[in-house]
């Protein structure tokens, strides 16, 4: 089957980026590894930010300014200016497409506080805005006639030169791989976070695979060492607590009750200070026993309930005992306001480094991002594809991932993948997490080569070929091993503390630590890291040259 467009993704990045490359007469899929209702959108509850009013320029410069400082001077201008700029026209799309956003006694949206933000600015449908959004994207999605390919696990992308000409997708189904001819690709795949499984609150399968597929396809990736880790976990299950709890007026306090950091802080300075109390001894809790019931049940319905049915807590009379973890990648595929660095490929959402973020991202600001790049994204590549043939399929790419499915499945392993994939998460933790040196960042590296390496010989003990888990969860788990690499080595090369990147061992910020962090795999295991130049350098080598 060819497309125009085959978007990879179904969160709110790729259903907008599908809608808007939708035309009464070109054809767009949808690609998706699981079900199309599984995406780290669909989870995501506090909210999106958006000044309603398009013509309140005081209001819209306060978002761009609170973005930037949020970057730590790594944020792109450009991109968060548009960000916040199409924010006001989004809402009103995302309303015209169905989301039924909560509000006032009089009709007015209501907007909550939000982390690292000088106005109530966060739009929300109790504490499960993610989910809203993307039910009304897909209906939308569906009734504008876009394909939808479940249960596909995109293992490559075909190009001829610099231009892309398919996507080499494995069929869970049947375990056979095929390809799907496009004119033009979009991938927004989501983020890396899943990578600390055990200290996340991501999906294990959220591993990052279209990153991995941009490193194989000779691509660049930026910002990797960046891993946003959210302050406000389940102990216990990692849960995700939204901001939306700490908006609404949760304190957090420690064993001894009391209250050690500003609740609505930025994600890095709480992360840290709840790190730093855990690691002294004591317990973090969130605190909500000074608000209604009813405020409970109607604002943070979702948080509310969870609570009671995976820890047993009662919020509006008991603690909650909560920890951080990893949330949020802001480094991904190099790219500039969607383009790549190769042709009709088009990167949005969370797998794209697109400058918005930089070093922390802004509470409220991912599903923004995604609404707002994932359109543009679709239009662009709608454009690209307009009168453009297509281009030959390199069948080399089929044939090695055809081999490489086969070789999993021929062979006998000893090994447990699962307990692998489990010490892969242990370890990012610990070693390249919220603190991070030198010598904790070289034993991480060393025991990534290692499982690596290890990776090679794992092969399914179930040989059936019909929906084989098993398959699948060693293809992840190269992938998880390859980023790992690349986010540790990062790491290594930013010998600063910057927003969500802290290392003990340069617990400062430089002033020449304004460049961002490239990484490309020359060959398989072998990484080129260095930093990105900068504007001065760029001109500087051109009138020298």
């Amino acid at each position: 089957m060819t497309y125009d467009v085959v978007v990879i993704g179904s969160g709110i990045a790729g259903l907008m980026a599908a809608i808007e490359a939708k035309s009464e007469t070109n054809s767009v899929a949808i690609i998706t590894k699981s079900n199309i209702f599984k995406s780290n959108s669909a989870v995501a509850s506090g909210g999106i930010n958006a000044v309603l009013d398009e013509k309140n320029e005081v209001e819209i410069q306060k978002h761009i300014d609170d973005t930037m400082k949020s970057s730590k001077e790594l944020g792109n201008k450009k991109a968060i200016s548009y960000l916040c700029h199409q924010a006001p026209l989004i809402i009103k799309k995302l309303e015209a497409y169905g989301v039924a956003f909560d509000r006032d006694e009089n009709g007015k949206i209501l907007q909550r506080s939000f982390g690292g933000g000088s106005s109530k600015r966060t739009c929300f449908v109790g504490d499960s805005t993610g989910s809203a959004i993307t039910q009304a994207l897909i209906k939308k999605a569906k009734l504008v006639g876009v394909d939808f390919l479940v249960n596909h696990f995109v293992m490559d992308i075909t190009k001829i030169e610099e231009y892309i000409s398919g996507v080499v997708a494995l069929k869970k189904l049947d375990s056979t791989v095929t390809v799907y001819p496009a004119k033009a690709v979009v991938f927004a795949g989501g983020g890396y976070a899943g990578i600390y499984r055990g200290f996340s609150t991501n999906a294990q399968d959220c591993t990052g695979d279209l990153l991995s597929i941009a490193l194989r396809a000779g691509m660049s990736l930026k910002d990797m060492e960046f891993v946003q880790f959210h302050p406000t976990g389940f102990a216990k299950t990692s849960y995700l607590v939204s901001e939306a709890a700490r908006g609404e007026g949760g304190y957090l306090v420690n064993s001894e009750g009391e209250r050690f950091v500003n609740e609505l802080g930025t994600r890095d300075v709480l992360a840290r200070a709840i790190f730093e109390q855990i690691r002294s001894g004591q317990k973090v809790y969130l605190d909500m026993r000074h608000i209604s019931k009813d405020i409970l049940e109607t604002r943070v319905p979702s948080l509310y309930k969870s609570a009671y049915t995976q820890v047993g807590v009662d919020l509006s009379c008991e603690l909650l005992e909560i920890k951080p973890v990893a949330h949020y990648s802001m480094g991904g595929i190099a790219s500039s306001l969607t383009s790549s660095e190769v042709k009709g490929l088009f990167i949005c959402g969370e797998c794209a480094a697109l400058g918005v973020h930089g070093a922390n991202r802004l509470g409220g600001n991912s599903l923004l991002e995604g609404a707002v790049f994932g359109e543009l994204a679709g239009k662009k590549a709608r454009e690209y594809a307009f009168n453009k043939e297509f281009l030959p399929i390199d069948y080399n790419v089929v044939i090695k991932n055809m081999d490489l499915v086969q070789r999993i499945f021929d062979g006998d392993c000893s090994k447990n993948f699962n307990a692998m994939r489990i010490s892969v998460g242990k370890i990012m933790f610990d070693k390249a997490g919220i603190f991070r040196n030198e010598s904790s960042l070289q034993e991480a590296f060393d025991y990534m080569k290692y499982l690596r390496l290890e990776s090679n010989t794992l092969h399914c003990i179930d040989k059936g070929k019909h929906n084989n888990v098993e398959l699948i969860s060693i293809l992840e788990l190269r992938n998880a091993l390859e980023l790992s690499e690349a986010i540790i080595l990062s790491a290594m090369q930013r010998r600063e503390s910057r927003g969500a990147h802290f290392r003990e061992d340069f617990a400062f910020t430089c002033k020449e630590g304004k460049d961002h962090v490239l990484i490309k795999e020359l060959q398989k295991g072998f990484f080129k890291v260095h930093y990105e130049e900068s504007g001065l350098t760029k001109w500087l080598k051109k009138i020298l040259t």
